[in-house]
């Protein structure tokens, strides 16, 4: 295999940055598989002296508590220390098996400002399998090296500056870098403020390290390959080629009154750092584009929706519970609970008292197994056919859905087809497995009249709430330019019709229904990146994109 040195070279920046001192980076994430080479990237975090916490770890451990054997020997209260009662780094094992609980744990003792930082190993053999976004997105670094690693890495070492060696504090930052961070964060579509902060530290550490007491060009430059890549959500396109009139619209198309046709988001100025940032953006990234903290935890990711049992289904960790019939002892862990509290018990037997045989089991050591299963999930294509939409992408979002039906049959999901067009939605197909009764119904889909998506997100909300009492999980997937312009009663009114979609959103998130919205028309569109945050969903705006690019986005999306 050959090696990238590139990557490798970016990696052993990010691992010498990691190591100045009061740089306040978070940590970073180590996406390798255990192997020697990624031995020899920790060894690059060992002056960090990282101490390994397992994503079991538990609350006493993590946070301090009663060392009650402990008490009991000295005959007063003995209380173990915090894992973070003083600085330390942290080396998570294993993070992609991180629960969102203990991801928030360690995200608050980031977010204290107590300078603790999180080396997380991601070891996740797919791409769904990766360590929480809510603690990802407070380390500064992705660090995922390809192939193997040069001979003599890490070969080169920065300038030792003449004198006392700077600190990230002592490094000034003016306005103007400020504002180029901030604004290349927003090319690439990162919401989240913690990016752009975490660019400003790694800049400043980057100058410090090479002697400069002021952020320079290079330093940002190396900041924003090192942070942005991973978090980018959109690749920046470039402006829209106008010289051409644009087609004449369908004689049944409804009269745009100019809605949508704001100008797209223009790059700042310092088009090299963009182009920098860009080349390194990740392959994949319109197929695994999901915007951090948009999804639903409650509604599982490629399956269905994730219940908890103890008959069936995979493996969970087992947990203390009572015995009640129903449930299943798990006897590895029961011994495995019992067994350090042996010599104690022992040691509390009245003298005089017969010995006991084999270990003694309290109520408290009993453990139950947990076992999780996934019910089917149902795809709910909502497809907007109006005329506005047929002038824009309609074919492509069409051969967009066909792709999609052919996974969809490959995981036997099971997928449905609204349309939605004139003054109102229509269920074109209920929810089924049939591959070619699907591609049948929607190769026939007409496009032309108004746009009425408060009906059509209506009639999704209603199949979801309808198949959801059946078993199945239900996911609204909706393909429209956005140019509302029917209401729910039928009239030709824009903004009653953007009102009425607004709360049928509303009442999607109200039921819990996972949703993503493609907005295909021709310029992004600020009334469905509206509506995509009232309901809690993915929003993917791909205006150039072809049919297999915009499957790869949903792919990804509903992955998640």
């Amino acid at each position: 295999m050959t090696s990238d040195t590139t990557s490798w070279d970016r990696a052993a920046l990010a691992l010498r940055l990691l190591c100045v001192p009061d740089a306040d980076l978070g940590g970073a994430v180590i996406r390798m598989r255990a192997s020697p080479a990624r031995d020899h990237v920790l060894t690059q975090v060992a002056p960090l002296q990282p101490r390994k916490i397992h994503p079991t770890i538990s609350d006493d451990q993590l946070f301090g508590g009663l060392d009650l054997a402990a008490t009991l020997n000295a005959a007063q209260v003995v209380e173990n220390k915090s894992f973070f009662h003083s600085r330390c780094t942290a080396l998570l094992t294993m993070s992609e098996r991180c629960g969102p609980d203990l991801a928030a744990k360690l995200a608050q003792q980031l977010d204290s400002g107590a300078g603790h930082m999180i080396v997380a190993l991601d070891e996740g053999a797919e791409p769904d399998e990766a360590a929480p976004p809510a603690l990802t997105e407070r380390l500064a670094f992705h660090i995922a090296p390809e192939g193997r690693a040069p001979a003599g890495w890490p070969s080169d070492t920065p300038p030792v500056p003449a004198g006392t060696p700077l600190t990230p504090a002592d490094v000034t930052v003016s306005g103007s870098d400020i504002e180029t961070l901030t604004s290349l964060a927003a090319v690439f579509g990162i919401d989240s403020l913690r990016a752009p902060s975490l660019a400003l530290r790694a800049a400043r550490a980057h100058a410090a390290m090479h002697g400069r007491k002021a952020v320079d060009e290079s330093d940002l430059n190396a900041a924003a390959e090192l942070v942005y890549p991973q978090r980018a959500t959109r690749v920046p396109q470039e402006p829209e080629d106008q010289s051409q009139d644009p087609p004449p619209p369908p004689e049944d198309a409804p009269d745009d009154d100019g809605a949508g046709d704001s100008e797209s988001f223009e790059l700042p100025d310092g088009d090299m750092l963009v182009d920098a940032v860009k080349a390194l953006l990740p392959a994949d990234l319109l197929a695994g584009l999901v915007p951090a903290g948009t999804t639903r935890s409650q509604t599982g990711g490629g399956a269905g929706m994730k219940r908890k049992g103890n008959r069936r289904g995979r493996p969970l960790p087992s947990r203390p519970g009572r015995l009640d019939g129903r449930a299943r002892i798990d006897l590895v862990a029961t011994l495995r609970a019992a067994a350090p509290w042996q010599p104690l018990r022992n040691a509390a037997v009245p003298a005089g008292t017969p010995p006991r045989q084999g270990l003694q089991i309290r109520p408290a050591d009993i453990r139950l197994k947990r076992y999780q299963e996934q019910s089917d999930r149902l795809l709910i294509f909502a497809v907007d056919a109006s005329g506005s939409a047929a002038m824009s992408r309609l074919n492509e979002a069409k051969g967009a859905v066909e792709l999609l039906l052919g996974q969809a049959y490959a995981a036997r999901d099971h997928v449905a087809l609204i349309a939605f067009r004139g003054a109102e939605a229509e269920l074109l197909l209920p929810p089924t497995r049939s591959l070619v009764q699907t591609k049948r119904r929607l190769a026939s889909l007409p496009g032309g009249g108004g746009t009425p998506l408060a009906a059509g997100l209506q009639q999704a909300a209603l199949l979801a709430e309808q198949s959801r009492a059946r078993g199945l999980s239900p996911t609204v997937v909706i393909l429209t330019d956005g140019r509302a312009n029917i209401a729910l009663d039928g009239t030709a009114n824009r903004q009653t019709a953007q009102s009425d979609a607004e709360k049928m959103a509303g009442l999607l998130t109200a039921q819990n229904i996972a949703g993503l919205v493609i907005d295909m028309s021709n310029r992004p569109q600020d009334a469905l990146r509206s509506l995509a945050a009232r309901m809690q969903a993915p929003y993917i705006a791909l205006p150039r994109a072809d049919a297999e690019r915009l499957t790869g986005a949903v792919s990804a999306a509903l992955e998640g």
